[in-house]
This record gives C-alpha cells, structure tokens and sequence, in this order.
C-alpha cells in the first residue's frame, strides 16, 4: 500500500463506525503554553480529557501533524541512526470521549491490522500494563497468550502529568525477525520488534497525594505512527525506504552524485536520512507559522536546521541544498497538506536564508572545532570545555547538540554543566546591559479583589480598599494595567478632597494596585474615591492599539501568512510591532501595508468586542492567537469586520476606526534574525511626528526634497482625512433636516466652518450621491465677506430642475448670478445679511418652480 492509500484507508474505516473525520491541527500549538510544538494528535483534544471542554461528537479520527524535538519527546539525536526515529511524524489516531473502550478500541484495531491490511497475526505482540487483567482478557480473543506481555508504568501506563487523566495502555508491536522469534525483544528499543500503535485508555484521575480515581468518563485516545505502518506494510525494514522519504533520497543522491547507503552507521546514509528527515520538520512548521530564531521555538528550528546543514556539509555540499527538498516534500505530501504547495516559496526563501548566514560562519567554525579537539586530545582530555563550546555557539552559531555531534564523532563528549554557566554569565551580562536607571517600584502585598470597569467607563466613583505607602487599591477601578504590549493608564484619584496623581498600575494578585505620585494618608481606606483615567492620553492609546491590529492583517497580506506577531508595544505617542519575517521589507511593502491601514481607517469600520467561549472563539475564520499565553474558557475577541481582522485581546480600542484618524509608519528594522520591527504613529503621535519632519527639514538641507514630499504626502493623506471626518459627521446631519417638497427630498442650509468653495461643492456633490434620487440641496457659505451658494440635483430629476438655474434664481435675491450644470452649480453674491433668510426660503421656491418638459 501506499502511503496516502493507508492515510485514506485507516480514515474511512473509522469514520465507517461512526467517527468524525478531524483535521490535522497546526505543528504550532495555540492556547497551550506548555508545548512548543503539537507532538500528538490528543493535544487538540486535551480540554477534553481535562473536563473543561466538549466536542459536538463523541468519536474522531484524523491523522496529526507533529514534531517530537523537545521536553521528554525528543527524538533528534537519534534521527538518521536508527530506521524509526523522526523530528517530524504523522500521527494516525482515533479516539472515543466517554463513548466506546476497550472491547471496541482492541476489536477495531485487530480488525484494521489483520482483516483490513492483513498483517500476519503471528507477527503481532500485544503489552498491556501489569494491572490490566481486563486488556489482557480481551487480547486472549485474538492471540495466543505467548503473544501477550505485561509490562510496568514505564511502558504502558500514561499520565498527562504529575496530576490529572491517566490509564494504562496497550501496545501492539510488530515483529520482523525471520522466523517470528522476537518475544524477548518487545519494547527493548531495537527496530526487529517495533511498536505500530498504542491505545491509551484514559480511565483514572491522579491526585495531588498520587491516589488514582476512577474517572465518571472513561476515554480512548490511541495514536499509530504513519510512517512505521507504511514501512510494515511496504515490506522494508527502515521507515526511510518507503514512499514518504525514498523521493527525498533520491533527490539528495542527485544533487550530491553519492549512493544511498542503508548501512545505519554508513556516513552517507546517515547524512542523507538526516537531510530527508529534517527538510519535513522544517517545512510543516515554517508553513504553519514558525520561523527559525533564537529562542523557544525558534531556536529549535535553527537548531534542527543547521544539524541538517552539518550533514549536508559530510556529503561535500558547500551551498544550500535544502531548501531545494521542498519542492519533492511538496509533490509527496501536499494533496493530504495543501499548506505545503500554498507556502512553497516562502518555505524555501526561509531554509535557503538560514542556510546561506549559516555557512558564512559553518567553515570557520569547524576549523575552530578541528582546533579545540586536537588541545582536548593534545593534553589527555576527553571531554571539550564548556567555555570551548560556548565559543562555537556564541561566535560561529553552533547549537551545543552540533559540537555535541562532532565531539561523538572523535570520540569525545562535551562539559554541558560549563556551558550552562557561560550562557547563564552571558544572560547576567544581558540583564546587566538591560537594567533600568530608575528604581523599581515595591509593590504592596495585597489581599483584596478589583473590578476592572475600564472597558465601559474612564470614571468611576468606588472605594478604597487598601492602602499603602504611595499605593493604593480600589474596589473598582478603569485604569488598565499594562498586559498585551498596551501601557498602563495613568490619571487620578480624589478622596476627601485630596488628589492623588496615578502615575502607574501594577496587578498584584486579584488587586489592581494604583501607584502614586505622593504618599496616601492611611486615613484614605474605607472612604469613597473618584477614579479618573487621563482620557486624552487613553484615546491615543486606543488608537496605536485598533492599528497594531490593522498592521498585523496588512502584514500578513502584503508578506504573507508566516508572519506573526511576537512582541508589541502600545503607548499613547508611538505603536511598536514585532513579527516574524526572513527579509527586509521594501519600500513599496511598507507602502502597501501603509495604504491597507489607512484605507481601514477610512471606511469607518465598527470595532466589535465579543465574550465568548474559547472553542466558539477559534472557530472564527483566521482569529489569531498567540503562542504562550494562557487563554481561560471565556476570551474577549476584538473584531474589525469579520473579513479582515479578529484577535483574541484583552485591551481597549476603539469603536470606530475612523476614531485612529490616520497612520504612518516612521521605522522598519531588524532585531534578530528572521525577526522584524516596524515603528508607527497615529492621531497626536502623527502631529509630533509631522513636526519631527520638519524640524529635521530644518537641520538637514540635504534631505529636503525627500522629506518635504514625505511632509506633503502626509499633510494631503490628513487634508483628505479631514474631509472624510467631516463628512461623516456633517452629511447625516444635513440630511436628518432635510424638508418635503411634494416627493421631493430637499436640503437647504448654511454650512459653517467652510474654507473654500471647492469645499462648499464638494459637501453637495457628497450629499447628491448620497440622496441618490429624489433629491435638491442647496447648501451656502459666508467666505471673505461674499455670499457662496452651491446647488446639487439628483439625475433623475436634473431635466425638470436645473440647478443652474436654480443657483441663478436665488443669487439674483441677494444681487448676485451664478450657473452651471443641471445637476451641479455654483453662484456668488455680495449681499450676505439676507443669506439665511434667503436660503430658508429655497423649499417655498421649489414649490413655485415650474418645472421644464
């Protein structure tokens, strides 16, 4: 069979006996912060056997996406070595949430393996835990008992963790010895005797003092590796000769002009199942959102990569080679993962990058690799100094697993306890360089809860619940505390008279701790407190934050889905963005990003606030969450049109995006590789700013030119800004005094506050094209001591009511003239004491208007 003929085949035997098909989930976990990436297909289903969540069905399969390269799943050093081992998998599972067990779970999996794909039954062990007589019964349906083996908590018993669900599991391994001797070789790590699926059965809950309970609902959560089944079922003994990787050896023997050599030990093979395997974990995770850095996540992904690049080096490669697998990955695996031909180039511009900056440096540091041994070997040594090894990770970009690597190769090993303490001296030093100039503030500790009321007010009338030094708590409060990049709120707080100026919030606790300026009187508990939050500077904060959320969705779509964010800041002067991203972005980009914004800004989209349960919360089409942070049930979602952004957040934005007025980005930078900063103003920032730009025209005439039509672009985008602002303000209310003349809709007003005539006109074409039909206005203005008139008629009535003529009939009133076209013209007159009267007039005159055939 291959390998999508057992994906499809293990899928529609389950779904036959009732289960839901489930999609894969990302490699790159979200709302768990505990993973760094999903490495089994129950993490989706987690807040299931946690009891905090539900599913709309009690049965799923799927076949799951994962990567096993940290924590106690860590496979790497082992890949290329042996024939089992990978960074990347496929995970083939099916699972019953309070539904079937044991007799269904053990029945279905004989029946897939013997009946279904036919595998001979006298191949197959069964293990169970040594307390499972019940497993034990139901295997003696199908084999001998010499086939089934009870084994401890080591092998088949799993625990989520120290406390919570966990059961016993049985395992069925596969044997491969010639004449099916391999009893005693069952879960002794050796590829003769292989496990190929594991049936977890979730039935206790282990407490804090380590007691097991019996659960209410008792679960099935079984996992099979795709890529052991496809070697048994394709009759080789190495997961590397099946369809899922020979394509990728095949290409890596092109590109080297090297044999494979199946030997495990053979310095060929190894390199190349090492290639094959690697150039997978990339690829899934850069396609679902990853990008190699250097730390968490992304250091692994370095680290995975430049293994790879290592032993690309030993087949004599001294370029990238690859990101030139991808391709091949992408003809294997796509139809089961579009994800892998829809992101293709990005996957390759990102691995092709990581391993151009790599060999720049890999040369160099093998020589000073070369170098440390011979003085370990030159003074008796066996193992390299942990300082030698922070060299070459510090100076040359070498993972501790890289020299870790080389060093088993001479036979040496590596002081990991020196390591630690040079990186640990380095971070001091980090730490030391970062340090703030200011004193930290001792906060309180403080038994006590606050409301936060914020979202809906910037004023409160509450209590004072505690207070200490310069520290107070309230029973309510609007100032927000600093969280999600947002800066705390700053104001003040009037008790008996005194006012206290809030110069930060701090959450110690349930308490929202209100740091001041002066000391508080303790005198201040238990009285009544008027909490007021600076709403000036909160407005320009909520600004820069509905905008970080506008740049996050224009960088995605002017770079790409692999962008994300990871790190903001939002002030009231300034919005900063960190993301991830493998290039400088161009010029033209930031424009486009720029304009996407903007044109956000301009088409006054509602900002919506949603409190909804988390697994109501994800389903929302491209919602975005982050990695590491710790979502409860219930999320607060903010949303700027459905088709373009929504986030899980919990700061405050504003209502309308029309309320951001306008954006400008003033800076775009790297901070580490494949990491990126952009740097942005809106509303007062965007008037600092302007004025930055000018008195940097002032100091530097060699700029002028360049930023005078920076200055210019700016002022035009915020003259037009204003325009758009006023008309959402001034049309409804011109057209909310609109009169009736017969079926005719008409307006007629002075309008205030008009600097020019092409304003004046502009307001009334805006309010013809907005009546549509079935419409006349005729709008005036007082400039420069003369009287100013435009009159506007909609198409379907311009034939029987000109408005040339019109404009000229009320101009000759107050001793002027004027005409134009029959839906649009303009007059002038001197005699402006009668204007108001006159224009008030206008519905009287229609009404005696003959109108033209």
């Amino acid at each position: 069979m291959r390998s999508h003929e057992i994906r499809s085949s293990f899928l529609a035997f389950f779904a036959a006996r009732g289960h839901r098909i489930v999609p894969s989930s990302p490699v790159i976990p979200h709302g768990d912060p505990t993973l760094l990436f999903t490495n089994a297909g129950m993490n989706q289903f987690k807040d299931v056997f946690l009891g905090i969540g539900t599913r709309e069905y009690t049965r799923a399969v799927n076949t799951q996406k994962c990567i096993r390269v940290s924590g106690k799943h860590n496979d790497l050093e082992e890949v290329g070595y042996d024939t089992y081992h990978h960074t990347f998998f496929e995970m083939l599972g099916n699972w019953s949430f309070g539904d079937y067990y044991k007799a269904e779970a053990i029945a279905w999996a004989w029946e897939l393996l013997t009946v279904e794909w036919k595998l001979p039954p006298e191949r197959l062990y069964a293990t169970v835990h040594h307390s499972d007589d019940e497993s034990y019964a139901l295997w003696k349906r199908h084999l001998p008992e010499s086939h089934i083996l009870r084994f401890g908590d080591k092998d088949n018993f799993w625990e989520m963790g120290e406390t919570g669900p966990c059961g016993p599991c049985t395992e069925i391994h596969y044997d491969r010895t010639p004449d099916c001797s391999g009893r005693e070789l069952v879960n002794a790590g050796t590829q003769h005797v292989i496990e190929i699926w594991n049936n977890v059965f979730i039935q206790y809950n282990r407490t804090s003092d380590g007691t097991l309970q019996e659960l209410p609902r008792k679960h099935v959560d079984t996992g099979m590796g795709l890529e052991r089944i496809a070697a048994v079922l394709q009759g080789t003994d190495s997961n590397y000769e099946t369809d899922l990787f020979m394509p990728l050896i095949r290409r890596v023997e092109e590109l080297s002009g090297k044999q494979y050599d199946c030997e495990l030990r053979a310095p060929v093979g190894v390199a190349m199942r090492v290639m094959a395997d690697h150039v997978r974990a990339l690829s899934f995770a850069i396609a679902d959102g990853a990008l190699p850095g250097n730390e968490g996540r992304g250091y692994v992904l370095r680290r995975i990569l430049r293994r790879a690049v290592r032993y690309a080096r030993n087949l004599d490669f001294t370029e990238p080679v690859l990101y030139r697998l991808v391709e091949v990955l992408a003809d294997i695996m796509g139809d089961a993962f579009p994800e892998l031909r829809q992101h293709r180039a990005t996957i390759e511009r990102v691995i092709r990058g990581e391993e151009e900056a790599f060999y720049a440096t890999l040369d160099r540091g093998i020589e000073r690799y070369m170098a440390i041994a011979a003085q370990t070997k030159a003074r008796g040594g066996s193992v390299i100094r942990g300082e030698d090894a922070f060299l070459l990770y510090d100076s040359f970009g070498f993972p501790l697993d890289l020299t870790e690597l080389m060093a088993r190769d001479d036979g040496l090993s590596v002081d990991h306890v020196g390591f630690e303490e040079c990186m640990a001296q380095q971070r001091q030093r980090s730490r030391q360089a970062q340090k703030r100039q200011h004193a930290e503030v001792i906060l309180p500790s403080i038994d006590a809860e606050t409301e936060f009321v914020g979202y809906d007010t910037l004023e409160v009338e509450t209590r004072v619940v505690a207070v200490e030094g310069n520290a107070l708590v309230l029973a309510a409060t609007p100032f927000y505390v600093e969280s999600g990049g947002q800066v705390s709120d700053t104001g003040t707080i009037t008790v008996d008279g005194l006012t206290l100026d809030v110069e930060d919030v701090r959450r110690v606790g349930g308490a929202i701790v209100h740091v001041c300026r002066q000391e508080v009187p303790p005198s201040l508990q238990g009285r009544i407190a008027y909490a007021r939050v600076d709403s000036q500077r909160r407005w320009s904060i909520q600004r820069n934050h509905t905008a970080t959320h506008l740049v996050h969705e224009a960088l995605r779509r002017v770079l790409g889905d692999h962008v994300k964010q990871s790190g903001s800041l939002v002030a009231p002067d300034r919005l900063r963005f960190d993301f991830s991203h493998f290039a400088k972005v161009s010029a033209d980009q930031l424009q486009a990003i720029e304009q996407i914004v903007n044109a956000k800004i301009l088409e006054r989209i509602p900002v919506e606030t949603r409190i909804l349960p988390i697994e109501q919360a994800r389903r929302i089409p491209g919602v975005k969450m982050f990695f590491g942070d710790k979502y409860g049930d219930i999320v607060r979602v903010v949303i700027v049109d459905e088709t373009f952004s929504a986030e899980f957040c919990g700061g405050t934005h504003v209502r309308n995006t029309s309320e951001i007025g306008l954006f400008a980005l003033t800076d775009e930078s790297a901070i580490a590789a494949g990491m990126r900063r952009i740097e942005a103003v809106t509303g007062s920032g965007l008037v600092s700013y302007m004025e930055r730009l000018r008195q940097a025209l002032e100091e530097s005439a060699s700029q002028q030119t360049t930023l005078l039509e920076r200055l210019r672009s700016v002022e035009r985008e915020a003259e037009k800004l204003r325009h758009q602002q006023k008309m959402a303000v001034l049309l409804p209310e011109l057209l909310s005094h609109a009169a009736m003349v017969g079926s005719i809709r008409v307006v007629a007003a002075t309008v205030d506050a008009i600097e020019t005539t092409d304003e004046l006109r502009a307001i009334a074409e805006s309010l013809r094209q907005q009546m549509r039909t079935g419409g006349i206005a005729l709008l005036a203005a007082k400039l420069n001591g003369k009287a100013h008139l435009v009159c506007a008629v909609t198409d379907d009535l311009a034939s029987q009511y000109h408005a040339g003529k019109l404009v000229a009939s009320v101009a000759e009133q107050l001793g002027g003239k004027g005409g134009g076209r029959p839906t649009l013209a303009t007059a002038g007159a001197h005699q402006i004491e009668q204007l108001d009267s006159v224009v008030a007039q206008f519905p009287l005159l229609l009404e005696q208007w003959i109108p033209q055939d």
